[in-house]
């Protein structure tokens, strides 16, 4: 019997721009979504939170399929912290996976929770409405991010490069814990699209 991985899934949807639909086509990377999934595992990450959001979609599934591993399904990012604080005082690695536009959604709850408590926070965040990005909707987010992260004095780092991604995740999460202090990947469109 012989079987076929895909490697690329091609998100569709649906938009309403300029005053007609259109419909875009995302190919969000199995192939590196898996890889980030692994090294999240290799970290001994046993919960992850997360909303929906495109470029997060196969790593929401993983988890989602993955008996091993408990998905908290956020109703916003904020709750995530929360997640994370009591993952963290019971001893369970945790991981929170958020769209940058949900990593400012939820400052509050890292400045009034994680920061001052001493919360380690390994933050896995799309990096939307950086270079490159086509939606209108997405730049102010992105063009904020990096700004905000810096002013909270949380550690960035642009993952790139499939090949960094144990190697940076397992920093992240090991700066995490000996800091007591957020941490933040931002996952680039090199990244997590196929184009």
């Amino acid at each position: 019997m012989t079987s076929s991985i895909c490697y690329t899934c091609v998100i569709t949807v649906l938009v309403y721009i300029n005053s007609s639909w259109m419909v875009l086509f995302m190919p969000v990377s199995v192939t590196n979504s898996k890889l980030i999934y692994d090294a999240l595992k290799a970290c001994d990450v046993k919960i992850m939170s997360a909303l929906p959001e495109t470029w997060l979609v196969h790593l929401i599934r993983m988890a989602d399929e993955d008996p091993d591993m408990t998905l908290v399904r956020l109703a916003k990012e904020e709750e995530g912290i929360g997640i994370s604080a009591g993952a963290h005082l019971a001893g369970v690695n945790s991981a929170l996976l958020m769209q940058n536009h949900g990593f400012l959604a939820a400052i509050n709850g890292i400045v009034s929770l994680a920061l001052l408590y001493k919360i380690p926070l390994l933050m896995l965040i799309s990096y939307r409405g950086h270079m490159g990005e086509k939606d209108p909707w997405q730049t102010q987010g992105g063009m904020t991010t990096e700004p905000i992260l810096r002013a909270l004095n949380i550690p960035i780092w642009h993952l790139t490069d499939h090949r960094d991604i144990y190697r940076r995740l397992k920093d992240a999460q090991t700066l995490a814990h000996a800091s007591l202090h957020p941490v933040a990947i931002l996952l680039s469109r090199e990244l997590m699209w196929e184009e």
